[in-house]
């Protein structure tokens, strides 16, 4: 039997001992503690959410290639954001970027509702049908400029944008509502700055600077131009 007839043989028992592995050496070990973050991580299928042939690695603290040449980010960056969110059960979430579907999978533990917006169609009909055959019923995905919010779902108590941009949409801020977190990477198209914006009672906008990440650009009206 070769490498490629190897994919898919693990059964569940030996997936799951993965996800330990995954979570005690790579979150609990360094500055993940919330245990929401923790159990989500633990659960979702991380493997389900990556293309066959790179299955056998979804485990492994290494960002991946998936569909229309994007990337499913690494464990630790995927439980950093949803840490530094610090979602309640009762929030309702919106996402820019799908992606995979692994984010909004572990937002979807955590939160009440998740709103993701995907810009590329093939990403967001992959990530559907991974939603409905894994049995998440509280994540509604949307096609379009994600840089624009989603408007008629709005306000909405915490946002994570999951590309790098230029600067934060005001169309986000906007749709923030008072008390709301939005995690955004902040820079230049090679390197970003994770800042964690807080929305107080009278929409003053309090900043953090969470640290330096690599993701890919935010393309869109209030993003990057597309090339």
């Amino acid at each position: 039997m070769n490498s490629s007839e190897n994919i898919n043989t693990k059964n569940l028992d030996e997936r799951q001992a993965e996800r330990e592995w995954m979570v005690q050496s790579q979150l609990m070990s360094r500055d993940i503690t919330d245990e929401t973050v923790i159990k989500s991580m633990l659960i979702v299928p991380r493997h389900k959410y990556v293309m066959e042939d790179k299955q056998d690695y979804a485990y492994y603290d290494n960002a991946l290639e998936i569909e229309a040449g994007q990337t499913i980010s690494q464990p630790y960056i995927v439980a950093l954001m949803a840490q530094v969110l610090e979602l309640k059960a009762s929030d309702i979430v919106l996402e820019i970027g799908t992606g995979s579907g692994y984010s909004a999978a572990i937002l979807s533990r955590m939160a009440a509702h998740i709103y993701t917006i995907e810009r590329h169609h093939i990403l967001a009909d992959i990530a559907k049908s991974r939603f409905k055959h894994q049995g998440y019923e509280n994540i509604e995905v949307l096609t379009g400029d994600g840089t624009l919010g989603w408007t008629e779902k709005a306000p909405f108590n915490a946002i994570l944008v999951t590309a790098g941009g230029p600067g934060i949409p005001d169309s986000l801020i906007n749709q923030l509502a008072i008390g709301g977190r939005l995690v955004i990477p902040i820079g230049d198209k090679g390197e970003q700055k994770l800042i964690r914006v807080r929305k107080t009672a009278h929409s003053k906008l309090i900043e953090e600077n969470l640290g330096s990440v690599r993701f890919v650009p935010l393309i869109g009206s209030e993003g990057w131009r597309e090339l």
